[in-house]
């Protein structure tokens, strides 16, 4: 972890930008901490992070100032400045195609979208992760929140460090992941905007039943896809809250 730049902003947390071989990321920390601060990592969709900054930064933060919480992000394989993945491109394309077509999106299309996204991106986390924890003033446990709902099944499936999930509905999951979610054991919390115009809410719903873990609630709140209401920014805090400290 080679940290590029660092600013204080005005209330108390620290972002310090790094890049992780070639990978960029930022971390954010609290103005204060008396033991290691537990970490949470913010997942993004694949819009790139400069594209993603203002919201994850307004998370990262705001659980930093109020929750004494380390929060850390990485660019995702195929986003921002990194090289593009040419079979991730393509399906990408096969999606709109059929978006614009009003045609159902066949399940060879979702794989080819999702799945290597995923298996590249999650031994990425997990690399983030290593660097992040072996910073003094980091320490466990470890939340993951957000971003491509199918990474963050992954995530909580193969790395035991990860203690609790706030999921994000409102992306596209193969049949394969819902496998693996009936593996997934950690506490988890599930954000679903209902009217989510590129939501498959049935399939969301699905996906929640499949999910493995005793305890997991589902908060459901009316609206779009950008539309997801303030005070869950603090429900996840809550959340994280009871889990990780």
């Amino acid at each position: 972890m080679h940290f590029t730049s660092e600013q204080r902003h005005d209330d108390g947390v620290l972002e310090r930008e790094f890049t992780l071989g070639e990978i960029p990321g930022i971390l954010w920390m609290p103005a204060v901490t008396s033991a290691p601060a537990p970490l949470i990592l913010i997942g993004h969709p694949p819009l790139g992070l400069r594209r993603m900054y203002p919201r994850l930064a307004a998370r990262a933060r705001h659980y930093a100032a109020e929750y004494g919480f380390a929060a850390a992000t990485v660019e995702l394989p195929g986003s921002g400045e990194r090289p593009l993945l040419p079979a991730v491109e393509q399906a990408r394309a096969s999606l709109r195609r059929a978006l614009a077509a009003g045609e159902p999106v066949g399940d060879e299309i979702v794989d080819a979208l999702v799945l290597p996204l995923v298996e590249q991106a999650v031994p990425e986390w997990q690399a983030a992760l290593d660097a992040c924890l072996s910073l003094p003033e980091v320490g466990g446990p470890v939340g993951y929140e957000g971003g491509v709902i199918s990474i963050g099944i992954r995530l909580a499936v193969v790395e035991p460090r990860i203690a609790a999930a706030n999921l994000f509905a409102g992306s596209f999951v193969p049949g394969a992941m819902f496998e693996e979610a009936r593996r997934v054991t950690v506490p988890l919390q599930v954000l679903l905007q209902w009217d989510d115009e590129g939501n498959d809410r049935q399939a969301a719903l699905n996906l929640f039943d499949a999910l493995g873990s005793e305890e997991k609630t589902l908060h459901a709140n009316m609206g779009g896809h950008t539309g997801v209401p303030h005070f869950e920014l603090d429900a996840g805090a809550r959340f994280f809250a009871r889990h990780l400290k």
